[in-house]
């Protein structure tokens, strides 16, 4: 890394040192426990089981759209949400199968540290959340309203709801089994700048910011 690349991601990541231990008790988590609890569940569960165990939590993920857009003041993909999870909760047999996608209706990707950031909150210093992985100060908060709002939140018995995340998470990171060798390099900055990236391309509507890895002055209108 240059000079100046080192002194511009001081400005955007200045607790690099914590961030980095952080990182690598993530890793270690990951690779002997997450990671091969994910391929045990990988083998054993047929891939059509897996695809409904994904569309279930996406219909949940459309729930928190749907709010989200509301409160983001974007009304068209808060009805586009809401009619999705009528859709799929129904037709598609509690989300196991995603039928409003089948007749077009689109999914609104969004979370409450999007919402922040339509609203004007500053997004913070990027920073490495025990378990929970990469994140921004702002989008923390996000998280944290997210897992509250959540159909999973609202749960009342803690085995359920816990049961329920960890599922989540396994299926989550079976999906990402085959993307493990695209990481290459300073595995810590790879992962920083991905995620930055998209972030930023979320707040700008799907459209990708150049020079990510540089961190544009210009990076705190376009980022979440």
């Amino acid at each position: 890394m240059t000079s100046s690349q080192s002194s511009i991601a001081n400005d955007d990541d200045p607790f690099e040192s914590i961030n980095r231990s952080i990182f690598v008790f993530n890793d270690n988590a990951d690779r002997y426990v997450l990671r091969p609890t994910a391929k045990v569940y990988d083998a054993i569960t047929p891939d059509v089981a897996q695809a409904g165990v994904n569309n279930f939590f996406n219909n949940l993920l459309d729930v928190n759209g749907a709010l989200n857009a509301l409160l983001q003041g974007r009304l068209h993909f808060a009805l586009d949400n809401t009619e999705r999870v009528v859709i799929n909760s129904t037709l598609g047999f509690f989300g196991m199968f995603d039928v409003a996608s089948d007749l077009g209706i689109p999914q609104y990707q969004t979370d409450f540290g999007h919402t922040l950031a339509t609203w004007g909150a500053p997004r913070g210093p990027y920073v490495m959340l025990p378990l929970l992985g990469p994140s921004t100060v702002r989008r923390s908060f996000g998280t944290a309203f997210d897992a509250y709002a959540s159909p999973t939140g609202q749960i009342r018995q803690n085995e359920a709801e816990w049961g329920l995340r960890a599922l989540n998470l396994v299926d989550l990171r079976a999906s990402l089994l085959g993307s493990e060798n695209l990481i290459s390099g300073d595995a810590y900055i790879f992962v920083r700048d991905a995620y930055l990236q998209r972030r930023a391309a979320l707040v700008n509507d799907g459209q990708a910011v150049d020079d990510f890895s540089e961190f544009d002055d210009d990076w705190e209108e376009d980022d979440l």
